[in-house]
C-alpha cells in the first residue's frame, strides 16, 4: 500500500500513539510465513557485518515481523525469504556527540574502498564546485564499491550452503542519494533507486526478462511487494496497490510512478510526484517550504548543504546552485528527464505545446491518483505530535 492510503506517509508519524494499521493490511513476511516461509532479517554472515537489522515502522508490530537474524538458520529453514539492509549509507543520526565532529561518519565507512577521489570526481552542476562537495561525492561514489563487496560477501556464503541456484535474489534501494537534493526530496536523486534481479538457474526465467538485458518499464518499489508474492506463487491479496511486474501473471504495466514526501521529523512539508518515463511533473502543496527550511537531519548530517549556505550568504552562488536556494518553491515543476537528467530546468511554464501536453496529462494523472488512493496528505497533524 501506499504509505499515504495507511496513515504512515510522515516520517517518524506515530511514536507513542499505538498506532496500527488496517486489519486487511499485514506486513509482507506474515503473507510469506503464512505461505511456510521462514522469514530473517540477517545482520552478520559469519563474523562479516552484512546488515543493519534495521527495522523502521511506523505502526505498532502486528506481531514478530521477522522470525530471525541468523543466517545459518536458512539453511535448515527453507523455503526462506530473507532481508539484509545494507550499512553502506547509514547516518548514525543518534550519535550525540557529531556536534564535536567535522563531519558525521557511515555506517561502514571505514570498509569501503577508495577508488573514486576528489580530484577525479564530477558532482552534479545544482551543487558549487566546492573542495568538500568533491569530497562528498566521492565518499558517495565509494560507497557504492562498498556495496559491491558486500553483496559479493552474501553471493559466496548462498554458494558454499548450495543455496546460490535456488534463490532469487533482488537488489534495490531504499531511497534515493544520502545527500541534498536526494534523500527526503521527490527530485530524481531522491527517489529514481536501481534495481537489480538475479534469477537462479534451476528455475525457469520469468518470460518478460532474458540474462543481461535491461528494462525502461516503469516500476515503483511498491511493486516488489506483490512480485515477491508471486514469486512465491502467493496470490496478490484484494486491494493491494502493489502490482507483479515480472513472471507469467503479470499485472498491466504502469504508465506512470508517483512519489511522495510528508513531514520529515519536524519538518512539515507536502509534495508529490509522478513520472511517466520521460517527463517528471512534482507538485509543491507547501512552496514557502523551500529546500533552505531548517531540518535537523540534513543540518547535522549534510556537509555540503553548510556549503550551500555559506556560499550563498556571500553571494557567490550562480546557475543552478543559486537557485536551488530560492526562499520559495514554484508550485509546480515539470522536467524533461531525457534532455535534463539533472532536473535542473523547470518546464512547467514552457509554451511548447510537447511541454505543455506532457504537463497537463501527468497533473490529470497525479489529481486522479490522490484521489483514487484516498492520499490522506491534506489532514493537518495536531501540534503535539510536530513537537515531539
Amino acid at each position: 500500500m501506499y504509505q499515504t492510503s495507511m496513515d504512515t506517509h510522515h516520517l517518524q508519524g506515530h511514536r507513542n500513539d499505538d498506532f496500527r494499521l488496517l486489519a486487511r493490511i499485514r506486513p509482507l513476511t506474515h503473507w510469506l510465513r503464512d505461505a511456510g516461509y521462514f522469514t530473517a532479517n540477517v545482520v552478520k554472515i559469519g563474523d562479516r557485518v552484512v546488515g543493519t537489522g534495521k527495522l523502521d515502522l511506523n505502526f505498532v508490530n502486528e506481531g514478530p515481523i521477522f522470525q530471525s537474524d541468523d543466517w545459518s538458520a536458512l539453511r535448515k529453514h527453507q523455503p526462506f525469504f530473507a532481508h539484509i539492509n545494507t550499512p553502506e549509507v547509514e547516518y548514525d543520526i543518534y550519535d550525540r556527540k557529531t556536534r564535536f565532529k567535522t563531519r558525521v561518519e557511515w555506517v561502514g565507512e571505514r570498509e569501503h574502498p577508495r577508488i573514486a577521489t576528489p580530484d577525479k570526481v564530477q558532482p552534479p552542476p545544482y551543487y558549487p564546485d566546492h573542495p568538500i562537495v568533491r569530497e562528498e561525492w566521492a565518499r558517495y561514489l565509494n560507497s557504492v564499491s562498498g556495496l559491491d563487496r558486500r553483496v559479493g560477501w552474501i553471493l559466496e556464503a548462498l554458494e558454499r550452503y548450495d543455496l546460490l541456484e535456488d534463490t532469487v535474489i533482488m537488489s534495490f534501494a531504499a531511497n534515493g542519494r544520502l545527500e541534498p537534493r536526494g534523500i527526503h526530496w521527490c527530485y530524481a536523486p531522491g527517489i529514481h533507486v536501481p534495481l537489480i534481479i538475479r534469477w537462479p538457474k534451476n528455475y525457469p526465467p520469468p518470460p518478460q526478462f532474458k540474462p543481461g538485458m535491461t528494462s525502461d518499464q516503469i516500476i515503483s518499489l511498491l511493486d516488489l511487494t506483490a512480485t515477491t508474492l508471486g514469486i512465491a506463487g502467493i496470490r496478490k491479496p484484494p486491494l493491494m496497490q502493489s502490482r507483479v511486474f515480472l513472471g507469467s501473471a503479470c499485472d498491466p504495466p504502469r504508465s506512470f510512478a508517483f512519489s511522495a514526501r510528508d513531514r520529515i521529523d519536524e519538518t512539515v512539508n507536502r509534495i508529490r510526484s509522478v513520472h511517466d518515463g520521460r517527463f517528471h511533473y512534482i507538485r509543491n502543496f507547501m512552496p514557502e517550504q523551500s529546500f533552505t527550511s531548517l531540518n535537523r537531519y540534513k543540518e547535522k548530517c549534510f556537509l555540503i548543504m553548510q556549503v550551500l549556505r555559506d556560499l550563498h550568504g556571500k553571494g557567490l552562488l550562480s546557475g543552478p546552485p543559486l537557485t536551488l536556494m530560492a526562499a520559495r518553491l514554484p508550485e509546480e515543476e515539470l522536467y524533461d528527464t531525457l534532455t535534463d537528467p539533472h532536473e535542473i530546468r523547470n518546464l512547467a511554464q514552457s509554451r511548447d505545446p510537447e511541454h505543455q501536453a506532457a504537463l497537463m496529462r501527468l497533473r490529470t494523472a497525479l489529481e486522479v491518483w490522490i484521489v483514487e488512493t484516498g492520499d490522506l496528505g491534506a489532514r493537518p497533524e495536531s501540534p503535539e505530535i510536530i513537537a515531539e
